[in-house]
């Protein structure tokens, strides 16, 4: 089996022994990623900018996640997520699991991971 590894250059990526996303067993698995900005509404259009660049160097595509978990310090900031989840989803949604916890950084309001098809 080939495996293929993507690396978006982040710096916790080398600091912390991981990359952005793996390519194997005919999917692409996303590592949980946050985004910039100071409110969880634009933190969350990163992250799924940063993961939408990962998918696209791996052949697939936000349309092809089969699967995605959110993760928030606090359930409450997922409601101004959901416009934006929904647009970036459309008409391919996956199936999806909301985990309430701490993050490696108090300044980050949502981390985002998927699992996507591949090519």
């Amino acid at each position: 089996m080939t495996i293929q590894r993507i690396s978006s250059g982040g710096e916790f990526e080398k600091k912390i022994g991981y990359c952005r996303a793996v390519v194997a067993g005919g999917f692409v698995h996303v590592a949980g990623t946050v985004g910039q900005g100071d409110t969880v509404a634009e933190q969350c259009r990163t992250a799924l900018g940063t993961i939408s660049d990962a998918l696209e160097k791996a052949g697939s595509s936000l349309e092809k996640t089969v699967r995605v978990t959110y993760y928030l310090p606090d359930r409450a900031d997922f409601e101004p997520c959901w416009p934006i989840l929904s647009d970036a989803f459309g008409d391919h949604p996956p199936a999806a699991t909301m985990v309430e916890c701490r993050l490696i950084d108090d300044r980050f309001k949502i981390e985002i991971e998927v699992t996507a098809l591949a090519g």
